[in-house]
């Protein structure tokens, strides 16, 4: 499993938000780059980085803070956050990002879809919010009249491979992931799910350990990583002993 250390970026700052609300904002450190660096120096393999002021308003917002994240890193950065045309995405694939998430771009121009994972296959995407099961869109703001798993289903159909699940009742509470429903997909799709929203403790990073047979395949880890709920090097190191399952060691 892979543990994703989060950086949600908004107005160049590192904050977390309460449930996707804008104005439920925490800032825990203003400088981004020394956050992201932090959490490289630990141990992390891969950074997901969000554009919140981007996913709400629909462009890039925060590239001067993408652009510095990713000249100061060697480990590798997903980014996600107002990515819905095919320019930006060509753009963050040529400035060094190695993953791209498209959200609300699935639900309003799924055709896009299909052309950057023909393009790019792997490095794309779906992010995929769901609040009451429900596919959220715009940063949050908005519920579309998409089930989560429906257009799941679409856009594996359409070449996506990977997924990110958030359950936006859970995110920033610190009250446990939805890990029932992350499973239920991963199994119901097939596709590599990356479970995100509400991890609170170890024993959660551990329950979604144990999920990695059945498709999930990571965890995003924000407010716990931040408040200190969840020490970085320790889930990470359960993540590695998930490896050594895997491999039968």
């Amino acid at each position: 499993m892979l543990i994703f250390p989060a950086i949600d970026l908004k107005n160049g700052q590192c904050v977390r938000l309460y449930q996707g609300q804008p104005d439920a904002v925490t800032v825990y450190n203003a400088d981004p780059v020394a956050q992201a660096l932090h959490w490289q120096a630990l141990g992390a393999q891969m950074i997901h980085v969000v554009d919140l002021d981007g996913a709400f308003c629909g462009e890039p917002r925060n590239l001067a803070a993408i652009k510095a994240i990713l000249r100061a890193l060697t480990v590798a950065v997903q980014l996600g956050g107002g990515i819905r045309d095919l320019a930006t995405v060509d753009f963050y694939l040529r400035l060094g990002v190695a993953r791209v998430i498209l959200g609300t771009a699935a639900v309003k121009d799924p055709e896009l879809l299909g052309t950057v994972c023909r393009e790019y296959g792997q490095r794309i995407v779906l992010g995929l919010d769901a609040r009451d099961g429900w596919v959220a869109t715009d940063g949050w703001a908005g519920t579309s009249k998409v089930r989560a798993v429906d257009l799941a289903r679409e856009m594996q159909n359409r070449g996506v491979g990977r997924v990110v699940y958030t359950d936006i009742a859970k995110d920033g509470t610190l009250t446990g992931p939805n890990l029932a429903a992350t499973a239920e997909l991963a199994r119901q799709t097939g596709l590599q799910v990356i479970a995100s929203g509400g991890f609170a403790s170890l024993a959660d990073v551990r329950a979604a350990v144990a999920l990695v047979s059945q498709g999930v395949e990571g965890a995003i880890l924000g407010k716990a990583l931040y408040t200190g709920a969840i020490p970085l090097s320790q889930a990470l190191a359960l993540a590695r002993e998930s490896g050594k399952e895997v491999a039968g060691l």
